[in-house]
This record gives structure tokens, sequence and C-alpha cells, in this order.
């Protein structure tokens, strides 16, 4: 049996890790009032919620991908307050320029007359960024937020300006109406950690939605982390140790999600038309770690594994036509690669 305290990544002797136990524990605690507050304003999307969690305290970034009226600003917006983080949302809209997000330069006159350039900074020098409809603006503007979602700051007139820490966008996407907007390109899918279904709440989700929600008063989120506490969250995730069994089923299930010769099952390799690279592993092995967090263990199983595994790839992967005309879905063939983990 694999060793689950075995970090076969950072190479270092469990004993160097003294005190990671202690401060799991102490992260659990306030990893589980965070849950409960965000739970205490958002109904029947436990999932949803965990999910998000999952891409922040990973440090990474998340597309949000549902119908409307499904709460997803409502939840970036909770998130905002409960974390303690300054968070903004743009409205995305064909006509967005990118220096409407990444701010821009203006000349100013000063008492003495002269003139000289400021820098005013846009929405995006924000700790949470609520990137609303990111498909509907123009590939330019999509491009300038991806890159500097990708390098954690913006350059404008060649001085380069840093963005806060942490920095986090939570984008969505309406997956029904296609009219007038800028499929994502691959490429710039591929900066976000987590793609997030949201889905419709159950029966009983939803009637509590309609008690609380139309009465007199509402469930107002209150604020139980700050910046430099998910900051600290984000760090002790990275040193959460990871068990040699737990590196190979992310190795063995990104690898198989590549067409071509190699590892995994021809007949499924054979239904994909490109698959996931490296960033996906990346994406995974920080993931997995933080889910274990949320769900209150000191390290990941390959059970997070499979878990994750339709989030994090089946924005990293498109199928052949040929597999597309035989019904075959990304998150069918992603099911059938995570089901050989188990």
């Amino acid at each position: 049996m694999n060793n689950p305290w075995n970090n076969p990544v950072e190479a270092k002797p469990v004993a160097l890790e003294t005190g990671i136990a202690e401060a799991t524990e102490a992260a659990i605690a306030r990893i589980g009032a965070v849950r409960a507050a965000v739970g205490a304003v958002i109904f029947g999307q436990e999932r949803v919620v965990d999910e998000v969690l999952v891409t922040l305290f990973s440090g990474g970034h998340g597309l949000l991908v549902g119908v409307p009226g499904l709460a997803k600003t409502r939840l970036v917006e909770t998130l905002g307050i409960v974390l303690g983080l300054d968070a903004r949302r743009v409205q995305f809209t064909p006509d967005l320029m990118p220096a409407d997000i990444l701010g821009s330069e203006i000349l100013e006159e000063g008492a003495d007359r002269k003139r000289s350039f400021r820098f005013l900074q846009g929405p995006i020098f924000a700790q949470l960024l609520m990137a609303d409809e990111i498909n509907r603006a123009s590939p330019r503007t999509q491009s300038a937020l991806l890159q500097a979602m990708q390098e954690h700051h913006v350059s404008v007139a060649g001085v380069r300006y840093d963005l806060p820490k942490p920095f986090h966008v939570l984008a969505t996407q309406n997956p029904l109406e296609q009219e007038g907007t800028y499929p994502l390109p691959e490429a710039q899918l591929d900066r976000f950690l987590l793609q997030i279904d949201v889905d419709y709440p159950d029966r009983e989700a939803e009637k509590r939605i309609l008690i609380e929600t139309t009465g007199a008063s509402e469930a107002v989120a209150q604020k139980v982390m700050d910046g430099e506490g998910l900051a600290a969250v984000q760090r002790l995730v990275r040193r959460m140790p990871v068990g040699a069994a737990v590196v190979d089923a992310i190795l063995d299930l990104v690898r198989a999600a590549r067409p071509g010769e190699g590892e995994g099952d021809r007949n499924i390799k054979s239904l994909i038309s490109w698959g996931p690279g490296p960033r996906a592993a990346q994406a995974l092995m920080l993931a997995v770690r933080a889910r274990a967090l949320i769900d209150g263990r000191l390290a990941p199983s390959r059970a997070d594994v499979a878990a994750l595994a339709e989030p994090v790839l089946k924005h990293r992967m498109a199928l052949t036509f040929a597999a597309r005309a035989e019904g075959q879905t990304v998150p069918g063939v992603v099911a059938r690669l995570a089901s050989r983990l188990a």
C-alpha cells in the first residue's frame, strides 16, 4: 500500500513538514465556516460551491457555464463577501475594449501647466473579478483579460503594473444563446483551472429558494476570511502531500485523454481529436489537494482524481467529427476514462 504522506513531487522527508497537520486542521475549520456562510445564501448548489472553492484554494480561475437565473452572479458576489476579497464585476459586451478592463492613461495638466500621463486602473485590479458572459466580448478583449490571468500583470504604454494578490477571475458563459458571441479559443480555455457546470437545483432546494428569497427579509452573506487567509490556504494546498498512487492516477488519466499512440485504451483514443496538455495535469495536482482539504482530509486520494476529471479535462479536449456523429460526448468520454481509476 502506498504511503499517503509520501510526496514524490517535492521529494522532502516528512520531518520537514512538521506542523502541516496542525495547519491543515485549522484550515479545515475555517473552510467549514466558509462553506456554511455561502450555504446560508446559495441554496442547492453544494457541488458548484465546492468546485469554485477548489478553484480559488488552488490559486486558479474558473469558468461557470449555465443558463440564466441559476445564481451564478450571486454566487460570485457572495464568495467575494465571505472571503473578504475586493470583488468587481464586468458585464462583457461586443463593444467592450481592452482598456475598459485593464485601464488606460489620461493626460493631465498640473498647476505649473506641465502635462503628464497618469494611469487609471481598470476593474481587473481586484482580488476577485467576475467576467460576466465572457464570450460576448471580442477576441481582442478576451485575449487581454486571459493574458493578464496567466501573467498576473498588465502592460500599458510599455509600463508593467502588477495585479493584486490573490487574484482570481470567475467567468460565466451562457451555453444556450450563441448569437453575437465569440467562443473562447481552446488555448484561452486552457487558462481556466476548472469548467464548472451550473445545473438546475433539485425540488427541495428550489422550494427553499422560493420561501427564503421572496419574503420581507433575505439572508445576507457574512465575512469569514480575508485575502491573506485565502493566500495562506493556497500555500497550504501546495504543501499538502500527494501519494505516488495519486500522482500515477493523474498521469494515467491525462495521458489517456490524448489521441494517437501511447498510454490508454485505443478505442477511446480514436474518439479524441486533441487532448489535454501538461497544464491539465498541473491543474489536477492542485485541485485534488484542495478537494481533500475541503472534505476535511490531510491528503488526496484516487477518488479525488476521478471526481475532478470532468471539470478539469472537458474544456481541454475535443472529439473527432466521427465520434460526434456517433453521439459521443466529451463528458461521456471523460467518465469512461475516470472509471478506470477505480
